[in-house]
Order: C-alpha cells, then structure tokens, then sequence
C-alpha cells in the first residue's frame, strides 16, 4: 500500500514515496496519531518540514487547513519527490521548497512567509542531527513564540534539553519511534 494522504481536502490522495530506506516516510498511522494529537492547532498554522523527504507530513497539515508550508531537505532525490507530490496535490501555491542542510544552515525566509507555527522534524534516525537543527532554527528567527515542533525519533534518541528557548511538553511512544512535542519559548 502507498503513502496516501489520512484526512482534509486531499484525502485518500497517493503520494510518490522512494524506493529503498534512505528516505524514510512517516507511515500512514503513525502521521495520523500525531495529527490527531495536534487536531485543531492545524487549521491556518504555518508548517515547517524539516527533514521533510516526501513532504507528506506538510501536505497533510495543508490538506487538513494549514495555510502555508516550508519543506526543507538536502537529499536531491526527496527535493525532487517532494516537488511532485505538490504538484499531484495542486498545492503549488502555498508553499515553497529549499534545498538546504539545516545541521549547517539558518533558513533565511523571514520575508518571504509569516512566522512558522508549526514545525515537523523527522531527521534520520540515530544521526546526531536534532540538536544542530534545533540550534539553526532558534538562530534563524523564523519561529513565532510558542510555536510547537513534533520530533519523529528513534527511542535512543534523546531531546536536548539544554538549548535555550525549548521546552519538552509531551512524548508519545510507538513501536521503535518517539514523537517528542516540545513549545519554542523565545521570541
């Protein structure tokens, strides 16, 4: 079965999604507990996806409402996967794509969008990657105070909790994966 969009104006809609295990997606079940986890915050949010390979957890925060999306990778081939899957969707309009490796770089696009209210972070697992791409994106500004990130991570994996400005509100536990909920607090 393939990577489909769970619920909103886009559902049931098949994604492109890779073959092999480099690019891992977020499975359908697993999108659909922490949507349902996020329900109402969704509707008018400002997505960021880092990490975002296929984009489908930005295009499903878009087909439950969200009014703009960022999908940020530095993996030619999911750029490339995610660029389809928005045009399959028709979502061109509300979004904007950029290569860029977030473990070395701030993602400058405050004058291009609103601030970001919503972030999804699904690094690979077990790479040491979330502590830089949280540093990078508190250092970027483009984050509204607040604002909540959703960490896909492997249970080994720890949150930092010594970054100024985050602070962990929840975990959830399924299977091998950690979805970790944490609130931005600077402005």
């Amino acid at each position: 079965m393939g990577l489909r969009i769970i619920s909103g104006d886009l559902k049931g809609k098949t994604l492109f999604s890779p073959k092999g295990t480099r690019i891992r997606p977020t499975a359908d079940r697993l999108r659909e507990s922490i949507f349902s986890i996020l329900s109402a915050r969704v509707a008018g949010s400002v997505v960021l996806d880092l990490f975002a390979g296929t984009g489908a957890l930005g295009i499903e925060a878009l087909s439950r409402g969200a009014s703009f999306a960022l999908f940020v990778d530095n993996d030619k081939e999911a750029l490339s996967i995610i660029k389809k899957n928005i045009e399959i969707c028709g979502l061109s309009d509300r979004i904007k794509i950029a290569g860029l490796n977030i473990e070395r770089n701030f993602i400058d696009f405050r004058h291009e969008f609103p601030v970001v209210n919503l972030v999804f972070i699904d690094p690979p697992y077990n790479k040491n990657l979330i502590r830089p791409a949280l540093v990078n994106l508190s250092g970027s500004r483009i984050l509204e105070k607040e604002a909540l990130l959703v960490i896909e991570h492997d249970l080994l994996e720890t949150i930092p909790e010594d970054i100024p400005g985050y602070k962990i509100e929840d975990k959830r536990r399924y299977g091998k994966t950690l979805v970790s909920f944490i609130k931005y607090m600077v402005c």
